[in-house]
């Protein structure tokens, strides 16, 4: 697949499962990751892979953070909460680590962006579904410091990847609704 048919076709996948990436390709995923622009070469890409067991580290987390957030949640929402990662074989959390100096926050945020997009196309060129998601747990301490993440490092992406077990639809956006000529 080209890269333009690969931009074209690339879609959030609905449901994922068995099996995740090889390692061969996870490194391919990986390495594309931060052949991303980087303005000052700061590399601020972090990258934590959970497979496996290692889900339940950010299962448990984020069910603590919906429990401090709501100390009213009952069983079956923290339930519902720690079951989040398990739905998909392979995560990458995707971080800015951020360095002060000239360089503006908003751009090493945004290295990392265009670090997690190479990442979703070569993972839907290898032919892995991907679904990106953030969410609350993104942004809170008690998640990054689990994951081995800074508390003011910023999670950009939780990119879950599987088989496509239901694939998720292409959606269209016209070119004029986002352009201004002038």
């Amino acid at each position: 697949m080209n890269v333009f048919e690969c931009i074209q076709s690339r879609a959030s996948a609905i449901r994922l499962g068995e099996p995740g990436p090889t390692r061969e390709h996870l490194d391919t995923i990986l390495r594309a990751g931060i052949r991303a622009p980087d303005h000052g070469r700061l590399r601020p890409w972090r990258f934590v892979v959970l497979e496996g067991d290692a889900r339940l580290k950010l299962a448990d987390a984020m069910a603590e953070t919906l429990r401090r957030k709501m100390p009213q949640a009952t069983e079956a929402q923290l339930a519902a909460e720690r079951a989040k990662p398990m739905r998909a074989p392979t995560i990458i959390v995707a971080a800015a680590r951020i360095t002060r100096g000239r360089i503006p926050e908003i751009e090493q945020v945004a290295a990392v962006a265009a670090g997690v997009q190479n990442m979703f196309l070569t993972a839907h060129a290898l032919g892995y579904g991907v679904m990106w998601k953030t969410g609350d747990a993104a942004y809170d301490d008690h998640v990054k410091t689990a994951l081995g993440l800074l508390p003011e490092d910023h999670i950009v992406a939780m990119l879950y990847l599987g088989t496509i077990i239901t694939p998720g639809k292409v959606v269209s956006f016209p070119l004029e609704d986002a352009l201004v000529r002038l």
